[in-house]
Order: C-alpha cells, then structure tokens, then sequence
C-alpha cells in the first residue's frame, strides 16, 4: 500500500515522447468505490508559480502504465489535451 504523500513525490513521465511532466498535484477519487479515477498534475505559472496556476494535466487512471519507486510512467498522445481549471 502507498500513502498519497509518496504518490505526490515521484515524476510523471510520459513513455510516449519521453518527457517529464512534472509531480502530483492532486488526486480524482471514487468516493463510492474509492478507486483512483485520475491524477492531475498542475504545470506552474511564469517564473516558478509566483504569477498564478499554471494548466492543469488531467491524467485518467487507464493511461497509467506502471508505477515504480522514483517515477510514474503514463501514456498520452500529442493530442493529449491541457485543462485549465480554477480551483475549488
């Protein structure tokens, strides 16, 4: 079993392309079968998120390919589409 706190620590790369997205922000649960639904991943703003949020990247569960020690290896397209979304 894994803590959130250990989730967050590791890198998102993208196996497609091969580039590092950045770390967990934040996490979609279930609440009814409390399974992970997403991971979202926030890009930081202009001049190391001082100037607002920068996009969000949700990642669905589905397009997760492992999950190791040091990073989180996902599957996304170019097409992969950037969402930005404000905060509740």
């Amino acid at each position: 079993m894994m803590n959130i706190s250990e989730f967050q620590t590791k890198d998102v790369i993208n196996v497609a392309d091969g580039k590092r997205l950045g770390n967990i922000d934040d996490i979609d649960i279930n609440v009814t079968n409390g399974k992970i639904q997403a991971i979202i991943i926030t890009n930081q703003g202009k001049v190391l998120g001082f100037f607002g949020r920068g996009d969000e990247i949700v990642i669905p569960w589905r397009n997760i390919v492992k999950v190791g020690e040091d990073v989180i290896l996902v599957r996304i397209d170019h097409q992969f589409e950037q969402i930005e979304q404000p905060r509740k």
